[in-house]
């Protein structure tokens, strides 16, 4: 005689608890996220490309996540409009991270299936909302060095967070490399920027360094006002060597973690490393007219660091 073990619920008349129904990621959950993916143009798309499908699906949802936010605080529309789209993937971020997306919205639904699949944390998708609260606003300023760094963390450093275990990056290596690589990249982003940025009355370089340097911003200035002041490429050259010790704390960790889950990331890198080696070699006073890389270094760096 088989012996069985108890049903305790049956035993007690209680109702058995709801088995768990982990999210799928559906056609139409998988086919939105590349269709955003690939309508954004982005130069990472071949580096997402490298993944195995299961975890190339999940990073086209989470970009696909980091597009729709970013163009929300982008668009030019009434600022409160904005916030409430922001406030609203609060709502929807919450609902994903606890396996109860929107069953009308099929980027939620892919959203969901990351989370459970690869156990991205609903922090990091806010952080990367607080990031787009700042790039709504109709000007940006950042009063000081601390400032920066918060909005380098929330707009890279977290998403970062969110990509590193879809990769495969095991957990204790995860937040290290994307704080490296995400400070790195997203420094750079400043660095190029700054013109670009001052014609949408945006100001990244911290108002502490420039203050430091002779340039007060004074509160009506339009942030063009800016670009032909000394203070600008000393700052700038402030924050290179910031950029480069990221640059320099991704190698180190990129040489010590296994090459296949990495790959992405370290496509990612490299290019930004060229981007940021053009822009020095440039030099710092000149804040128009950055460099770019060429489409055929990016096919390059993307051969030799994520094939080869």
């Amino acid at each position: 005689m088989t012996v069985r073990p108890i049903d305790r619920a049956a035993d007690s008349g209680a109702p058995a608890a709801p088995a768990v129904v982990r999210p799928v990621l559906d056609d139409d959950a998988r086919e939105t996220a590349t269709r955003i993916m690939a309508a954004s143009g982005t130069s990472f798309g071949g580096a997402m490309r490298l993944l195995p499908a299961e975890r190339r699906h999940g990073m086209f949802a989470v970009y696909a996540f980091c597009r729709v936010v970013d163009d929300i605080a982008d668009e030019p529309a009434p600022l409160d409009e904005k916030r409430a789209r922001l406030a609203d993937w609060r709502v929807r971020v919450a609902l994903i991270c606890d396996g109860r997306p929107r069953a009308d919205e099929p980027l939620d639904r892919a959203l969901a299936w990351v989370v459970s699949r690869f156990g991205c944390q609903e922090a990091d998708f806010l952080a990367v909302l607080d990031g787009m609260d700042t790039d709504a606003e109709a000007r940006v300023r950042l009063p000081d060095l601390p400032s920066l760094m918060r909005y380098c963390d929330q707009v890279a450093c977290a998403v970062g967070r969110l990509s590193n275990p879809v990769f495969g990056i095991a957990p204790a290596d995860s937040a290290p490399l994307a704080s490296a690589v995400g400070g790195a990249l997203q420094l750079t982003n400043i660095l190029r920027d700054v013109a670009e940025d001052a014609e949408r009355d945006r100001v990244y370089l911290p108002a502490d360094r420039l203050a430091a340097h002779g340039l007060a911003l004074h509160a009506h200035a339009p942030a063009t006002a800016i670009l032909d002041h000394p203070a600008v490429p000393a700052v700038r050259a402030e924050l290179a060597a910031l950029a480069a010790a990221r640059f320099a704390e991704a190698d180190a960790l990129f040489a010590r973690l296994p090459r296949g889950p990495a790959r992405p990331a370290r496509v990612m890198k490299e290019v930004y490393h060229a981007l940021f080696r053009r822009l020095s070699a440039q030099g710092w006073d000149a804040v128009r007219h950055p460099p770019r890389v060429p489409k055929a270094v990016k096919a390059w760096l993307a051969l030799r660091h994520g094939v080869l």
